[in-house]
Parts: C-alpha cells; structure tokens; sequence
C-alpha cells in the first residue's frame, strides 16, 4: 500500500509542477507581448500597470501550485533533511505568494483611487 502511495505522490507532484510549470510559462509569454505592445505604443500608465497585475496574477497562480506539489511531497517523505529542504522553499514560495498578493492589493487600490479622483 505504501509503495502505491508513493508511486500516487510522484505522478501527482510531477502533474502539478508541470501544471504549474505551464501556468508560469503562458503568464511570461503573454506578459512579454503585452508589456512590449504597451510599451511601444503611447500605453498609459494604467494600461502597464494591467500587464503588470495579470502576470502577477499568473504566478500567483503558478507559486501555488507549486507550493501544493510541495505539500503533497513532503506528506510521503521520512528524511528529515528532504522535510527541511521542502519546507524552506514552501516558506519561500509563501513569501513570494504574499509580496506578489500585496503588490496586487496596493495596485488595485490605486486604480480604484485614481478613477475617484480624475484629473
């Protein structure tokens, strides 16, 4: 039964890596034409600051689920070294996960304070 537990696990974190993997990479390649649209032609500041808030968008998604193959590798592990390595970068990826949300929240607040008071 363990064996077959642990057989579930890789296939499952090799599923969601790649997922998150795929997320990562189709956020980087829209963020690239969108960002050198806006920035070739006369975007305004809103308009950068949109590619900005979906690609940040798109690896929030992508950190989380890596942070979810993570858990789930470590649930099967019995090496504390691997449980240690596993949990500094789950606490790096929640870091990463919580500026990025922050950012997010600090953009949106702007938009949202910049169409009340237009000039």
């Amino acid at each position: 039964m363990t064996e077959w537990l642990a057989s579930a696990t890789e296939y499952a974190t090799l599923l969601i890596d790649s997922l998150a993997l795929l997320v990562i990479f189709v956020g980087t390649v829209e963020a690239v034409f969108n960002g050198l649209r806006a920035m070739l032609s006369a975007a305004s500041g809103h308009q950068q600051r949109d590619v900005w808030l979906r690609y940040a968008r798109w690896l929030v998604v992508g950190l989380t689920f890596q942070l979810a193959a993570d858990i789930i590798e470590t649930s099967i592990s019995t090496n504390w070294e691997a449980i240690g390595r596993l949990a500094a970068i789950a606490v790096i990826r929640t870091f990463l996960n919580y500026f990025l949300e922050r950012d997010l929240a600090e953009v949106r607040e702007r938009q949202s304070d910049d169409g009340k008071h237009p000039t």
